[in-house]
């Protein structure tokens, strides 16, 4: 079981790998544009079928966990999603103490240390690994709701779906690809994956790639393990988000509980004049020793 999962993951990876591991000769085969042909058509056709477009609000019951090298942290807390909107979890200390809150919107990023009495409120390019990867606020909305997405699109046209390619996997699984350049590997520097189970439509496995020769490359996997009923339609529930940084490695486990479509909450949070605004770095640290 191991070895298949590990074989799904380099599938995923390859693309940087080969674009990291080029040489300056000239490619012998010139590649030509992706045409959509009807199973492509048919497969992310299914995939859209699964999108809640009819779920404006969500909200769950969660439990967060983080990982930092040796450094490990569990926490319980909620989640309130309203679509095109906000993303906010709030993580709960001893079970009743709010101790850290995370806020994203399509304008900023929000992470405020209750304890401690300090926030990040930056837009998404102030953050490095959210820039590296490429990830905004319809990224992130599109990760958490178990959607395929193309960098700068809101939606999915055909003209859009047509530069996504495809490699089937056995019967049931598929690699979707998508590269965001001109075509050519070795100038391209973000690299797009879904592994998708073809009957269901549902997306298994997400992978994010951000190519820097000078800094070194970021990675963003984010493992979709079980999905609960959401209305008439099957949402998320247990998520393992890794993110591999040229320095260091973040893991962080997602699960929720008594999924709901509450919408009686502020979907904005107002900053206190007692808290002091710092860096990610020295937020992380504070985070982390909660």
């Amino acid at each position: 079981m191991k070895t298949v999962r590990f074989l799904k993951i380099a599938l995923l990876a390859m693309p940087l790998m080969l674009a990291a591991c080029h040489t300056h000769k000239k490619a012998v085969v010139e590649e030509k544009p992706v045409v959509i042909n009807p199973e492509q058509q048919d497969l992310l056709t299914r995939m859209d079928d699964q999108v809640q477009r009819s779920t404006t609000f969500v909200g769950s019951k969660l439990k967060f966990t983080v990982s930092v090298g040796d450094q490990n942290l569990s926490l319980t807390g909620n989640l309130h999603m309203k679509r095109d909107d906000v993303i906010r979890l709030q993580l709960m200390a001893f079970g009743f103490v709010e101790a850290a809150r995370l806020e994203f919107t399509q304008d900023y990023v929000l992470i405020m240390d209750r304890i401690n009495k300090q926030f990040l409120k930056a837009p998404y390019y102030y953050i490095d690994f959210l820039r590296n990867s490429g990830i905004n606020f319809n990224t992130l909305q599109a990760l958490f709701w178990n959607e395929l997405f193309q960098p700068g699109k809101t939606t999915l046209d055909n003209e859009a779906m047509a530069k996504f390619t495809t490699t089937d996997l056995d019967d049931n699984e598929t690699v979707i690809s998508y590269e965001d350049g001109d075509g050519d590997k070795i100038k391209s520097k973000m690299f797009y994956s879904w592994l998708v189970n073809k009957e269901t439509g549902r997306i298994k496995m997400a992978d994010i790639k951000y190519r820097d020769q000078m800094r070194g490359n970021t990675q963003l996997n984010w493992d979709y393990r079980e999905f609960k009923n959401l209305g008439s339609k099957l949402f998320p529930s247990d998520m393992l988000v890794t993110l591999t940084l040229p320095t260091k490695e973040v893991k962080l486990g997602i699960k929720l509980n008594y999924l709901n479509n509450d919408s009686d909450w502020e979907t904005r949070t107002r900053v206190s004049d007692k808290y002091r605004e710092v860096d990610f770095d020295e937020i992380l640290k504070r985070f982390m020793a909660l």
